[in-house]
């Protein structure tokens, strides 16, 4: 089975729309972007153009490459006051302390779920990606419980959270990287999520047959979008998520679902900012 991602996305916003005619007025979101590079771009129209269909507000703030820690989380502060949401567009650039930033949006504005110090079992959503894999998984019948999960990769996007979250449905999980350079742990995968951003990286004859395989790595090769799994994999895999048209869109309709569930359910908090 390939996943249609864009399908299910559609489901989701049709879902979406509905649920906006109840809010009273435009929610808001806020994304702070620091780079100027084309997958950066991208990925705030793809953002912006999700959001006008749901009549959702975007206020972003764009700060120049060498902007300063304290200014970009200065920023954080100005947008978790004025929106009901804040994303700070990822990666940002080199001698900025990311963890610093991130931990900077509040609990109850945090869309992408990413604050570093909230705890994932006192967060109201759960991260974009792990939210599409949470969705894959149920539209499929996918039962992660007792099964043999590897993650590929240990970032803050993909990898931990989608290890936390197979961990919660009770797979047995295993996070590979390129330190520990066991890909021979795919051989025996019932379940593989991958966010290592190697295109290519995954070959069909290290899959068992029936694995189920999460392709949640992008990279750009031959200015075409790619995954970490080459799409031959797709014979050997009961699920399949391509790339691009897989994760993705189910991960930018999750913002937005992310979105209006903060909005429903409001996090009470003590406000430093």
């Amino acid at each position: 089975m390939i996943i249609n991602g864009k399908a299910i996305a559609e489901e989701m916003l049709s879902e979406l729309a509905i649920e906006r005619k109840t809010f009273s007025k435009p929610p808001t979101l806020g994304i702070v972007i620091c780079s100027r590079d084309t997958a950066t771009e991208s990925f705030v129209r793809i953002k912006a153009s999700v959001a006008k269909r749901l009549d959702v507000t975007v206020i972003p703030i764009t700060l120049p490459e060498n902007a300063a820690t304290e200014a970009v989380i200065s920023s954080v502060k100005q947008l978790a006051r004025e929106c009901d949401g804040v994303i700070v567009q990822l990666p940002l650039p080199t001698g900025l302390d990311t963890e610093k930033i991130l931990a900077a949006i509040p609990a109850g504005r945090d869309v992408d779920a990413i604050n570093p110090t909230i705890p994932a079992d006192k967060r109201t959503v759960r991260p974009p990606v792990a939210g599409a894999v949470a969705e894959i998984l149920k539209r499929t019948g996918v039962v992660a419980r007792d099964k043999h999960a590897v993650v590929v990769g240990e970032g803050m996007l993909v990898g931990a959270p989608c290890a936390a979250l197979l961990r919660a449905l009770g797979a047995k999980v295993i996070v590979i990287t390129k330190e520990t350079n066991s890909l021979h742990e795919l051989e025996r995968a019932d379940i593989i999520v991958s966010g290592a951003g190697v295109p290519g990286l995954i070959k069909p004859e290290m899959l068992k047959e029936g694995v189920v395989l999460i392709d949640a790595g992008t990279s750009e090769q031959a200015g075409k979008l790619t995954g970490d799994a080459d799409p031959a994999c797709a014979e050997k895999s009961s699920v399949f998520t391509p790339v691009p048209g897989g994760v993705g869109p189910i991960a930018v309709a999750t913002i937005f679902k992310n979105l209006f569930t903060l909005i429903k359910h409001p996090v009470v908090e003590v406000r430093s900012w």
